[in-house]
């Protein structure tokens, strides 16, 4: 899927160059060398955004005015800049791009799994809403475009409900489009959801090894009819100067074995919980979008016993390429081509 990487004044890297073997690669090295960075470098490369920040400047290393990545993937040399002044560009075989949209359909798929993925089960509601439209972008194209409006839709309403006498001509405007955008999204989810519930609780009971059934469900906090909520909270919005109703306030419960995961499973479980969640993820990335995504698993290994561990590597699709991030491999069995982190230039 990704047979080369270049980097240029990216996080710690000057510039690196790399061959990636078709199987994936596993990177070796201590903390603080740059392991995680060369795994989001690829994520920016194919969706055009981190897992570790939303603002790309900080993805510029020190004392320079920008970054640049590039690749081979999917038979096509594929580039993305960054600067301060001229924002993201992008190239598909040295052609200009000029709407990320385009560039993100003729590309490829992504799965990130990383120690931060816990707070999938135990983080804000915030952070489940954000795994299921990192999703829903690359399941359909025109999800990405209603989360972009309704978050403009959004953030413009909340500035005139924060006015004092707030313009009701406009506010009726702007909550028109909400619920457009609204609905898409909540009816999105709800189906996302739906698909991701067998997925997931397969993958439990495999990495698990334990008869571990999970639950997933979805609740939009505006209720069935977005409409109606906004005007049922009108008021409430008034006082507090911002919208209450609406996918922004919408959750995502998980279970095991019918009992709140954040609150009653044990560590292992919920640690368990959150890989089954990006298996499932994968799972369905393959077959809504026909195409296996890339893995990039960032330091996970840490903290799972050596059953999980094999469960877990066992579980990813064989013909998938996998790229790796670890601080030792004495436990891994399986063949990946190893690169050492002390090998690579970087600052």
């Amino acid at each position: 899927m990704l047979s080369s990487l270049r980097l240029q004044n990216f996080r710690c890297f000057d510039a690196l160059a790399l061959e990636v073997p078709a199987s994936g690669a596993v990177f070796v090295g201590s903390n603080a060398m740059g392991k995680t960075s060369i795994l989001e470098a690829v994520c920016v490369l194919v969706r055009l955004q981190s897992p570790r920040s939303s603002r790309m400047g900080r993805m510029v290393q020190v004392e320079t005015p920008g970054f640049g990545i590039a690749g081979d993937c999917w038979e096509s040399d594929r580039q993305v800049r960054f600067a301060a002044r001229k924002g993201l560009t992008m190239k598909v075989d040295d052609e200009a791009v000029v709407k990320q949209g385009d560039y993100l359909r003729a590309g490829g798929l992504v799965v990130w799994m990383g120690n931060d993925d816990l707070e999938l089960v135990r983080g804000s509601a915030k952070v489940r809403q954000r795994y299921l439209d990192f999703l829903g972008c690359q399941v359909d194209p025109v999800y990405r475009d209603h989360l972009h409006r309704y978050q403009r839709v959004l953030k413009a309403r909340n500035l005139l409900l924060k006015d004092q006498f707030p313009r009701e001509d406009e506010l009726a405007a702007y909550s028109g489009l909400l619920v457009q955008h609204g609905n898409y999204l909540t009816s999105s989810r709800k189906q996302l959801v739906a698909l991701l519930e067998p997925e997931a609780s397969t993958s439990q009971a495999t990495v698990s090894s334990c008869d571990e059934r999970v639950g997933l469900e979805y609740v939009a906090g505006s209720g069935d009819d977005l409409a109606a909520s906004l005007e049922m909270t009108a008021e409430r919005e008034r006082r507090l100067g911002q919208t209450v109703a609406g996918p922004h306030r919408d959750e995502l419960r998980l279970t095991i074995n019918g009992m709140a995961a954040n609150d009653f499973a044990s560590e292992g479980q919920q640690r368990t919980l959150a890989l089954s969640m990006k298996l499932a993820q994968g799972e369905l990335l393959q077959k809504q979008a026909g195409r296996l995504p890339i893995y990039l698993l960032d330091d996970i290994f840490g903290e799972l016993d050596p059953s999980r561990r094999n469960a877990l590597m066992a579980a990813l699709p064989k013909q998938a390429q996998k790229l790796i991030t670890t601080t030792n491999v004495d436990w891994m069995d399986d063949d990946f081509a190893v690169i050492e982190m002390q090998s690579l230039v970087a600052r």
